[in-house]
């Protein structure tokens, strides 16, 4: 009996350890980055925002004193480091509608690096910060 509980708690404990498949489910606030190796900064007259559930995401521009409005939605897929996003839906004309871009992702604690040369040869990092 002692033998079985000491596996049960093992197991329990090696389960753990096991990452959700989805980690960035959650709102996720940008922080700044890198385009082409210069530094993008953050705007002080606006937040942007992504909230991913299990498919997809969504980008909200939030100015104080005015309603938030979604500037981008799509679908996303994690496999291992990497997050492949497909844009659904964007408020300016993109050439990124209907594209899917792949992405390196890192998660440290609550913040979020993407990674990716985009479709036009531009070089991005972007920083976002757990909020939810």
């Amino acid at each position: 009996m002692k033998k079985v509980l000491l596996l049960f708690v093992l197991a329990a404990f090696l389960c753990s350890f096991i990452g959700s498949k989805n980690t960035l489910q959650g709102v996720w606030e940008y922080r700044g980055g890198l385009i082409n190796g210069k530094t993008d900064s953050v705007s002080t007259a606006y937040k942007l925002q992504r909230t991913y559930d299990k498919l997809h995401y969504q980008a909200l521009v939030i100015e104080k004193g005015a309603k938030s409005f979604v500037y981008e939605k799509g679908n996303y897929k994690l496999h291992a480091d990497t997050c492949f996003e497909t844009q659904t839906y964007c408020s300016q004309p993109s050439k990124l509608l209907g594209k899917t871009v792949k992405y390196t992702y890192i998660v440290s604690n609550d913040t979020l690096k993407l990674r990716a040369k985009l479709p036009n040869g531009n070089k991005i990092e972007d920083h976002w910060v757990k909020v939810k």
